[in-house]
């Protein structure tokens, strides 16, 4: 992959994750006004994000299924205690893994873990990397590859 393209998937993720982290302080009551001032006050044009806003209207969409795998997975943890920015991490590789087959398992997970190490506490990166790899031990679809499906 190109590093232009590499680097546009990880400002998506950033502004995904940064985005959710927001929403999950203070829902807001119109989306589509909020998400064009979110993008309006980051460095690039809102098309250089636009994997980001998929993947934030993906999360947002399929919130309770995300959610939902989210508390399965944490075992003995209560979903109320994961750090909002962990969660937020969290959202947007639940989503990859579960809905976006064009992107391999293992790339999500790195992806996750990357982010936890930038934007949490050094416990973070332990804890996202344990919840992921059980979710990945559940699909049925190779972890080092894209899927056509």
């Amino acid at each position: 992959m190109a590093k232009g393209k590499y680097s546009q998937r990880r400002d998506g993720r950033i502004a995904a994750l940064q985005y959710l982290y927001a929403w999950s302080l203070n829902n807001p009551a119109n989306l589509a006004e909020d998400l064009r001032i979110f993008f309006e006050g980051l460095d690039e044009d809102r098309d250089h994000y636009s994997f980001g806003e998929e993947l934030i209207h993906g999360c947002l969409e399929n919130l309770e299924v995300v959610d939902g795998r989210i508390k399965s997975l944490t075992q003995n943890w209560d979903f109320s205690r994961i750090a909002k920015i962990d969660l937020a991490i969290l959202r947007v590789a639940v989503f990859e893994l579960l809905f976006r087959k064009d992107i391999p398992p293992i790339v999500s997970i790195n992806e996750a873990i990357d982010l936890s190490k930038e934007f949490s506490n050094s416990d973070a990166k332990r804890f996202i990397n344990g919840i992921l790899d059980r979710l990945r031990g559940e699909l049925t679809r190779p972890s080092r590859e894209a899927s056509e499906e």
